[in-house]
C-alpha cells in the first residue's frame, strides 16, 4: 500500500508544478515584441507541451493511484513508459550527433576557433538550411555576446578567453590579413571576405560562427546528460512504484478472498453500496 500513497503524493507535486510551466510558457508567448528576436520564441513550444503532458498525466496517475482507478493508472504507465522510452532515445540521438567537434587551439592566443567539417554530418546540414539558421541567429544577435567585446582592444584578445559564439561570430577568423581599407591582402578563408565590422553584420553570416554555434550546442548538450540520467533513473523508480500501485488496483476489482478486503475499500466502494440501498428501498 506504500508505492499507492507515494505516487499519490509525487503525482500531486508534479501536478502542481506542471501550473508554472504551462505560466512560463504562455508569459513567453505574450511577453512583448523582444520574443520574436531572441531564443524565448524557440522555447514557447516545448514548455507548452511538457506543461500540458506533465499535467495529464500527473492527474492520472494521482487520481489512479488515490482511488484505485485502473483504468487511470493503465494510462498513467503506459505514458511513463513512453517518456522513459523517448527520453531514453533523445538522449542517446543527442549524444551520437554532438560527439564530434571542439576547438582548435590559436597560438599565442587564450581562445580557441572552430569549424563546421568538424561537427556530425546532421548538424552540419541544420546549420546549412535557412529555416533553421534563421532562428538559432536569432538567438546569437539577442543574447548580446558581441557587443560585450564591442571595446576591446588587441590586447585583450591576447589575454582574455572568448565563448565559441564570441569566438566565431563577432571577430574574424584569426588567420586573416587585411590591408588598410579592410580588405583582405591574398587569397585566404571565405569567412575573411564575409566580415564586416559593422555591428550589425560582423561575421553572423560565416562559417566559423555556425561552428560557434553548434560548439555551444555540444557543450550544453553534454552537460545535461547526467541531468537526463539521473531523470532517467528517477522515472524509472516512479514506474516501478506504478505498477504496484495498479496490481493493488487490480486486486481492489477482485473480490475476497482473492482481492482486497474491504477495511480498506475502493473509491466507489461506499457510492456503490448506497446505491443498492436505494433501490432496495424503492423495490
Amino acid at each position: 500500500m506504500m508505492s499507492n500513497t507515494v505516487i499519490g503524493y509525487l503525482n500531486l507535486v508534479t501536478l502542481l508544478a506542471s501550473i508554472p510551466i504551462i505560466g512560463a510558457g504562455l508569459w513567453v508567448a505574450h511577453g512583448g515584441s523582444s520574443a520574436a528576436a531572441t531564443c524565448e520564441s524557440a522555447v514557447q513550444a516545448p514548455l507548452l507541451a511538457i506543461g500540458f503532458v506533465v499535467l495529464l498525466v500527473s492527474l492520472a496517475g494521482f487520481v489512479g493511484a488515490r482511488y484505485r482507478v485502473t483504468w487511470a493508472l493503465w494510462l498513467y504507465l503506459l505514458a511513463m513508459l513512453l517518456l522513459v522510452v523517448a527520453l531514453l532515445g533523445v538522449t542517446v540521438f543527442g549524444l551520437a550527433v554532438t560527439a564530434g567537434g571542439g576547438g582548435r587551439p590559436v597560438p599565442g592566443r587564450p581562445y580557441q576557433e572552430f569549424r563546421v567539417t568538424d561537427y556530425s554530418a546532421w548538424l552540419q546540414k541544420r546549420v546549412q538550411v535557412e529555416r533553421y539558421w534563421r532562428p538559432a541567429l536569432a538567438c546569437v544577435v539577442g543574447s548580446r555576446a558581441c557587443p560585450r567585446i564591442a571595446a576591446w582592444t588587441p590586447l585583450d584578445y591576447l589575454q582574455h578567453s572568448l565563448t565559441p559564439i564570441q569566438s566565431g561570430c563577432c571577430k574574424p577568423p584569426t588567420s586573416c590579413a587585411y590591408g588598410p581599407g579592410g580588405v583582405p591582402v591574398q587569397p585566404q578563408d571565405e569567412d575573411c571576405y564575409r566580415w564586416n565590422n559593422a555591428p550589425g553584420i560582423l561575421c553572423y553570416q560565416c562559417d566559423s560562427c555556425k561552428a560557434g554555434v553548434l560548439e555551444q550546442l555540444r557543450r550544453d548538450w553534454h552537460s545535461i546528460t547526467l541531468l537526463n540520467v539521473l531523470l532517467l533513473v528517477l522515472l524509472i523508480a516512479v514506474y516501478s512504484c506504478g505498477c504496484c500501485a495498479f496490481r493493488n488496483a487490480r486486486r481492489a476489482d477482485t473480490p475476497p478472498p482473492y482481492g482486497m478486503s474491504k477495511i480498506n475499500p475502493r473509491w466507489d466502494y461506499f457510492w456503490s453500496r448506497w446505491w443498492n440501498g436505494q433501490r432496495e428501498q424503492l423495490y
